[in-house]
């Protein structure tokens, strides 16, 4: 099963629905109804503050018109600095033919009538394309034909544009048209299906510059986030970690020291039936400074669960010893036959392994959660990237249906992953409920470090054989990593060969577009990893480190051969068979990822001279998934110093074909910000386990990219009408593998270890 199927048997809004454009008196009869609670108040967290009067034309669940013409979009997506409230609500007003200026969006608290709420994986714009094109062409029907009415003239006779239908000189708002009673068109879920969308030379707001919707509210303070949440009445909760991510038990509590701390309440420890949060005490006082000054002092004794003694080496050598046995882990289907033959004939081999350290997350704003009870319904105030997710877990701790529980929607202070993983809401629910009052949860930034779900170490071994004329015949990839899906979200894990299940997000990559005749590929879940801690989804997740190691190793397959590393690639994505693509979303398949390549080739100025110790690196990929592909192309230029081993990137050349891009500028800022993430990974972030536990918990020791090591970045985009896909995360996984093949262009050295450091550059250079 795809992850997409997947998605859609657990509810997704791309499975079908009925929709239906009425009156504003029919709303309650498909659907559209005000959620009570914040999301949905134009002047609470993350919505566009306008005229409060109310939806007069309500056409299904994605939008309302009021009387004044004002359109509301509804946002399931949570928006942590990528505007994508804009991105998506200007598909809507395209096909609606609104006025961009009478546009808001509102980010929607959780209600089983939105389907699956995530926003992950790059595909919220992907995901919703097809379903707000629909809505939006769907209401500009219904609104022309009820102007026409209002106009007395025919449908035929009239247009709409800028939030009006115009007949000839005359025209009537769409505000009016909801103030006069609005249309009363239905469509069935195969009438939309059949819905004409626009010509893409008939769109206005698509590919086209526009203002943000949400910035004002970044800027002047009033968009609220988790962190800023409060309510009156609430004491403020500061967490005691115990040693281990699953399984510690509570010895013993004092704190008799802390009873001196004025505002200190008391220690509560937790009990937590759906075992999220074992092992937890947290330390409740009326203010926040109070609770850490009283948890400093509050001694606890634990027994400590699985992992305690786990170091980073451990994690490593156990995905090596995995990887040797043939049984461990699931061979994907990449429709061919078994290589294995063709390794034992083959005339020479190139084999080589690949590392990935543990990486965190370091969002700016730390996790935190509000909540308490009110009129029967647990409130739970957080930023969330997955709150379908979560919803279960809480009802499981908490004993309590799901229909019961509602999360309120906030801004988030970045995502990249961890708030995928709402387990930070867990702890913050059982204490309001054990206490009956609300409870705000915050976490420092230590806290978050040794809470976080972080981005596994991995461990990969690739082959390659050759025939006597350098042709490739068969290629293995063996990819070993902690499973975050088989973690947290079980029902999603992907079918195999031999009926095996296996975690999609920890071997996307690794079912390449390149042509290397048998080929097989095996995804091995590190047991130690996943019983040690709670391995998370970080930008780009598996690709973060197939696409490092499929890269990097096309690089030496290719100087094995002695080829171009560029005509190399080239050669083999040729389009064909199970290359070739296909529709929705992946047509041309293969082709589009060599344009890319030849594109960013060309403007890197690939084959030029350069000074001495400087070279030029390509990776590039196909993004996320398959049936998602976004495809990238990377040439880094980097300068070694060889005496210290530093590597410096000069100049990050980048192009990507992500189809139709809807916010140009948005497209730009996401991939900026992926491709310096990449960067930031390849060079400087990782940390390591020591004792089952991450070594660096803050900024002085874990050292992401600083700016004033940002290079110059060339980045363009393919102008393309095809599908639109994902940009959140694809432009991180080509970066790496563009430097490392850059830095053996440069002083003819390999390194297969991320990040990239000094000691290892000069160390290689030593051998």
């Amino acid at each position: 099963m795809s992850r997409v199927q997947a998605l859609a048997e657990a509810g997704h809004p791309l499975s079908r629905r009925g929709f239906l454009v009425a009156a504003a008196g029919s709303a309650l009869a498909f659907g559209f109804t005000r959620l009570a609670g914040a999301a949905m108040d134009p002047a609470m967290p993350g919505n566009t503050p306008a005229a409060a009067l109310g939806p007069e034309f309500a056409p299904g669940l994605w939008f309302s018109i009021d009387s004044e013409g004002t359109v509301s979009v509804n946002i399931i997506r949570a928006e942590m600095g990528q505007h994508v409230g804009t991105a998506l609500a200007r598909i809507l007003a395209d096909e609606l033919e609104a006025d961009w200026e009478r546009v808001r969006v509102i980010y929607v608290d959780t209600d089983p009538k939105w389907g699956l709420m995530v926003t992950g994986g790059s595909w919220s714009v992907w995901q919703t394309f097809p379903v707000f094109s629909r809505a939006g062409a769907a209401g500009r029907l219904a609104l022309i034909e009820a102007g026409a009415r209002l106009l007395g003239v025919s449908p035929a006779q009239c247009t709409a544009r800028a939030g009006k239908v115009s007949a000839g000189s005359r025209s009537i708002t769409y505000g009016e048209i909801a103030r006069r009673g609005g249309p009363a068109r239905r469509f069935s879920a195969e009438e939309l299906d059949r819905l004409p969308l626009k010509p893409v030379s008939e769109r206005r707001l698509i590919g086209r510059p526009t203002q943000a919707l949400d910035i004002a509210r970044k800027v002047d303070g009033s968009g609220l986030y988790g962190i800023d949440a409060k309510v009156p009445g609430m004491v403020y909760a500061r967490p005691k970690l115990p040693p281990t991510r699953n399984g510690a038990k509570v010895v013993s509590i004092d704190d008799h020291a802390a009873r001196a701390i004025k505002g200190y309440r008391q220690c509560l420890a937790l009990d937590d039936p759906s075992e999220t949060v074992t092992g937890w005490v947290l330390v409740i006082a009326d203010s926040y400074p109070a609770a850490l000054r009283a948890s400093r002092l509050v001694q606890v004794q634990w027994t400590a669960g699985p992992g305690a003694d786990v170091s980073e080496p451990q994690l490593q050598d156990h995905a090596r010893a995995l990887i040797d046995r043939a049984d461990a882990g699931v061979r994907l289907d990449v429709g061919s036959e078994d290589p294995a033959p063709l390794f034992q004939s083959a005339a020479s081999i190139v084999e080589q392994t690949y590392t990935t350290a543990t990486v965190l997350h370091f969002q700016l704003e730390p996790v935190n959660a509000l909540a308490f009870e009110k009129d029967g319904v647990m409130e739970i105030h957080t930023g969330n990237q997955w709150q379908s997710l979560i919803l279960p877990t809480l009802a499981k701790a908490l004993g309590r249906a799901e229909t019961s529980i509602v999360l309120r929607t906030y801004l988030l202070g970045g995502g990249f992953g961890r708030r995928l993983n709402g387990d930070y809401a867990v702890p913050a629910a059982l204490a309001a409920k054990a206490l009956g009052v609300p409870v705000k949860l915050v976490l420092t930034r230590e806290d978050d470090c040794h809470f976080d779900s972080v981005r596994s170490p991995s461990v990969q071994r690739l082959r390659m054989a050759f025939g006597a004329d350098g042709e490739v015949q068969a290629m293995e990839h063996h990819a070993c990593a902690g499973w975050p899906t088989q973690v947290m979200a079980g029902a999603l894990l992907a079918k195999g060969l031999d009926d095996g299940r296996y975690d999609p997000f920890a071997i996307a990559g690794a079912d390449h577009w390149y042509d290397v005749g048998r080929q097989l590929v095996r995804a091995i879940p590190n047991d130690l990893a996943n019983r040690s801690f709670r391995p998370g989804w970080l930008r780009s997740v598996g690709p973060g480190w197939t696409n490092w190691a499929l890269e990097s190793f096309m690089d030496e397959a290719a100087h094995h051969v002695r080829q171009d590393p560029l005509a190399f690639r080239l050669q083999r994505l040729s389009g064909k068979g199970r290359n070739a693509g296909s529709a929705p979303s992946a047509v041309g398949g293969a082709l589009r990822q060599a344009e890319v390549l030849r594109r960013a080739a060309q403007r890197a100025g690939w084959g030029s001279a350069l000074p001495k110790d400087s070279g030029l690196g390509i990776g590039t990929s196909f993004g996320q998934e398959r049936d998602m592909p976004t495809w990238g192309a990377c040439v880094a230029r980097v300068r070694v110093d060889r005496a210290s081993g530093k590597v410096t990137v000069e100049k990050l050349t980048i192009v990507v074909d992500a189809g139709t891009i809807v916010d140009p500028d948005g497209a730009l800022a996401q991939t900026q910000g992926a491709a310096l993430w990449g960067l930031s990974m390849a060079l400087h972030e990782g940390t390591e386990f020591v004792n089952g536990q991450v070594r660096d918990v803050n900024l002085n020791t874990y050292t992401p990219l600083r700016i004033n090591q940002v290079p110059e970045l060339d980045i363009s985009f393919v102008d393309s009408a095809e599908v639109p896909v994902g940009l959140g995360e694809p432009a991180t996984t080509i970066v790496a593998p563009a430097i490392a093949n850059a830095i053996f262009a440069a002083v003819g050295v390999r390194v297969r270890d991320l990040p990239i450091t000094a000691a290892a550059v000069r160390a290689a250079l030593a051998t």
